[in-house]
């Protein structure tokens, strides 16, 4: 009996060895074809063009492509599903964005959730948000705005790249602490929804500041107010919320990367790895600096504490308001 057992522990820890030795030797020769990194969103917005970005040092790193494909349509819920579903080897990614924590109260009906069918590896970034309208609006300051708002309630509307998405919630935590009733107008993607305001057909729009800045440097837009705690060195003219007089208001864009849960730790840690030198770099911290962009660099173990934060976060945000239809 006792070689029994001694023989079933022996054969116990060589299947333990040759499991780690197996992760271990797969992380050694990952990636060793392409990489899919799925951007659930459109293209042009900060996600795709981060992606981009990250995605071209990450090949550079190992040698290998990694691949953009822009999956798009129910507020980044087509192409989460589609990452969730995929085998958990590292050769597909995720680019999301604080859209998935809020999605996780907001889309119940969703067909996968987000910590258990997918893995952290690692935050890249984030950028405050700007409040633009566009030039016909007869307000110039953002106390204007409200006014004007509160002296039409239900006939001014804003624009946003979907439900769920940081535009659409920050519009909503705007609302409420504004006190203003706006109609919410979903597009299909943020570029779409930036046409919309620069095109005059809804009058608001909250951004990000990278990507609406140049739109504001051409009068196509007007910017009332940044959404961080101080102001943007993008655009030092612009007053934050909190100094335009809604006290308290902070909303902001974050992105990371996730992986099928599932996927090997080691091929996560050497992903993380990657992506943590990637942000350091200097030529890519002038660049954001310059975009109004802040990197971001967590463990996978922090970045799981971090979103699943954000998603008790939204979910307090999603019960002040109604759930579109």
């Amino acid at each position: 009996m006792m070689r029994l057992r001694w023989a079933l522990a022996l054969a116990a820890t060589l299947v333990a060895a040759q499991a780690v030795l197996g992760t271990t030797g797969l992380a050694q020769d990952y990636p060793s074809r392409p990489v899919r990194v799925i951007v659930p969103f459109g293209a042009g917005g900060p996600a795709d063009v981060t992606a981009r970005q990250i995605g071209s040092i990450l090949q550079e790193s190992f040698g290998q492509p990694f691949v953009i494909e822009n999956r798009t349509g129910a507020g980044g819920v087509i192409g989460t599903l589609e990452a969730a579903k995929s085998p958990p080897d590292g050769y597909t990614l995720l680019m999301m964005s604080n859209t998935q924590t809020a999605n996780e109260s907001l889309v119940p009906q969703r067909k996968y959730e987000l910590m258990r069918d997918l893995a952290p590896i690692a935050p890249v970034n984030y950028s405050d948000l700007v409040i633009v309208i566009h030039p016909s609006v007869q307000a110039k300051t953002l106390q204007e705005f409200i006014a004007l708002a509160k002296s039409q309630p239900g006939k001014l509307n804003y624009a946003s790249s979907g439900q769920g998405t940081p535009y659409h919630m920050a519009g909503e935590l705007f609302k409420t602490m504004a006190g203003v009733d706006l109609v919410h107008v979903p597009y299909r993607n943020s570029g779409e929804a930036r046409s919309g305001v620069i095109g005059g057909q809804v009058q608001m729009m909250i951004d990000a500041v990278p990507t609406m800045a140049p739109n504001v440097a051409e009068n196509q837009v007007r910017a009332l107010a940044t959404t961080g705690k101080t102001r943007s060195t993008v655009l030092p003219n612009a007053p934050t919320t909190i100094e335009a007089g809604v006290a308290g208001y902070e909303a902001t864009i974050w992105l990371g990367l996730m992986a099928p849960a599932g996927t090997p730790k080691a091929v996560i840690d050497k992903i993380n790895a990657a992506v943590n030198a990637a942000v350091k770099r200097p030529d890519i911290v002038k660049l954001w600096t310059q975009q109004g962009a802040v990197p971001m660099a967590m463990t996978p173990e922090e970045f799981d504490k971090f979103l699943r934060g954000d998603i008790v976060k939204w979910a307090e945000v999603v019960k002040k308001f109604d759930k579109p239809q």
